[in-house]
């Protein structure tokens, strides 16, 4: 699941990138999908009737319908800031636990212990 709050700004360029999905190939419709899910978290499957075109009209419905939510510029930077403090603290967790079962070494903790032992002035030879 993706995200349903967008800026003006957003949904302005992802009504343009849907218009290209729409008269692109097939390889063309691939990498604007691609964009859509990376650069907005937009999904098309979170808003599309199965086995329909989606495209810059059915934005604009979903929209109208509230399905689609837009919020101010701000709203929407707090909102990814959240996110992606949220997403680096669980990615945080997951590594400890991973570290803690046995399943991973704590590759920070090697480079300390590295630099405590060796210095970390150390002078590379070049032959």
């Amino acid at each position: 699941m993706g995200r349903n709050k967008f800026s003006q700004r957003e949904i302005t360029i992802i009504g343009k990138l849907l218009g290209r999905k729409m008269a692109g190939n097939r390889n063309q419709q691939k990498m604007v999908r691609h964009t859509l899910r990376t650069v907005f978290e937009f999904n098309i499957s979170d808003f599309n009737v199965q086995g329909k075109a989606f495209g810059p009209t059915e934005l604009q419905e979903c929209i109208r319908r509230g399905v689609i939510h837009i919020l101010d510029d701000a709203t929407i930077e707090a909102m990814k800031a959240r996110y992606a403090e949220r997403k680096e603290r669980d990615e945080a967790l997951r590594q400890a636990e991973a570290v803690a079962d046995g399943e991973v070494v704590d590759w920070q903790e090697v480079q300390r212990q590295w630099d405590a032992y060796y210095g970390t002035e150390q002078e590379t030879v070049i032959d």
